[in-house]
């Protein structure tokens, strides 16, 4: 389904698409597992089933892989392009519930995406985010480690990273670029003559274990949180293993009871949640993963 947003909201009616989520809302299915348009399945999910209370947006959260041999949750990527520091808050809220239910870990910590791990750094919704996180922590809301900097998505510094939307997808697709870069480099380095061919086969081992550990089929399936009902987002060119670890996240979730803990998770922290401003509205034609 790669219909503009207007037309999959207001027009296909009988989609794919929009038939799973309504089967989801009308509890026929616990999860609805999409690879089509972005944008189209977030404005379905969000008119259909509404966003929990407590929450302004709903936030795409997928799982990028760590040097700790796990993977880092990160969100917002692509979901909301400008966030103020209350959303980024929301978005800590809903990241550690979900790490929760699929890792068993009731504390996961959080990282806030920045240009420096110094709390003078940042723009000033980010300063303004970073003394909501920390309140939170303060609260034993959140377990909020503090700054955090693009290459600590991939150290593993922090079970969570939290980041608008825009940094969220640049920061996606800069990793998928250096990914494609060094698997090409180490194909053409191998390739260059016999004897590259032939330490390739010795090598070959440890060349099938890099390239399962890289495998970013095995991270397919985002969560979009926020919602009253579980939909999980697949990558547009997902072959079947990639689908069906897409449907086994959307499984996980839905077996130890994700928007259950969503919800709890929201009523602790719902004071802090309280905004003193209404949101700013959702500009569905943004949505970009």
């Amino acid at each position: 389904m790669d219909d503009p947003v207007e037309i999959a909201l207001r027009k296909k009616k009988d989609s794919s698409m929009r038939v799973a989520i309504q089967q989801v809302k009308d509890g026929v299915a616990q999860a609805a597992v999409s690879a089509g348009n972005t944008g189209a399945l977030m404005a379905i999910a969000r008119y259909l089933l509404k966003t929990l209370e407590g929450i302004d947006r709903p936030a795409i959260a997928p799982q990028l892989p760590n040097a700790k041999g796990g993977a880092t949750t990160v969100l917002d990527l692509g979901a909301n392009v400008d966030c103020d520091a209350e959303d980024l808050l929301q978005f800590a809220v809903l990241g550690s519930a979900l790490v929760s239910a699929l890792t068993g870990n009731e504390a996961p910590s959080v990282g806030l995406l920045n240009i420096g791990e110094e709390a003078i750094k940042g723009s000033e919704t980010i300063k303004k985010a970073s003394q909501l996180l920390r309140t939170a922590a303060n609260s034993k809301d959140l377990n909020f480690y503090g700054n955090v900097e693009g290459n600590d998505i991939f150290k593993g510094t922090t079970d969570i990273v939290v980041c608008d939307g825009f940094v969220g997808n640049v920061a996606l697709k800069a990793s998928e670029g250096v990914a494609s870069m060094i698997g090409e480099f180490i194909r053409v380095e191998f390739s260059r003559n016999a004897f590259t061919k032939l330490a390739a086969i010795v090598a070959y081992p440890v060349l099938k274990a890099f390239k399962s550990r890289l495998d970013h089929r095995r991270y397919n399936g985002a969560a979009l949180l926020g919602l009253r009902g579980l939909v999980f987002k697949s990558h547009g060119s997902a072959d079947e293993v990639a689908f069906g670890h897409a449907l086994d996240r959307a499984y996980d979730a839905a077996r130890n009871n994700l928007l259950d803990r969503v919800r709890a998770r929201i009523a602790h922290a719902a004071p802090l949640l309280a905004r003193q401003e209404p949101a700013a509205p959702v500009d569905a034609s943004a949505l970009h993963v």
